[in-house]
């Protein structure tokens, strides 16, 4: 897969904002076929970063949700804000 189709948005909502912050994670809907391993490929082609871990939840609706955790050398706000979310 295209990691521009595996990747369709980030979130910004108040938990997505908290988590940044606190723990230097960015939350991401995805593909519901994407695996984890192709989930952190396309956020490090696309941004250019290091991931050091990635969780995935699927909601109730079906919607996949992926909990990326950047490097520490990364700060997950410069990438928020790169893409527009601050």
């Amino acid at each position: 897969m295209e990691p521009y189709k595996i990747i369709k948005n980030p979130l910004s909502t108040e938990k997505s904002i908290k988590l940044m912050e606190a723990e230097n994670k960015l939350i991401f809907a995805v593909d519901e076929k994407a695996n984890k391993k192709e989930i952190k490929e396309a956020i490090e082609k696309i941004f250019k970063v290091k991931v050091t871990g990635v969780r995935t939840f699927v909601n109730p609706k079906g919607e996949k949700r992926a909990y990326v955790k950047l490097s520490p050398e990364t700060p997950a706000i410069d990438i928020a804000t790169d893409i527009g979310m601050m």
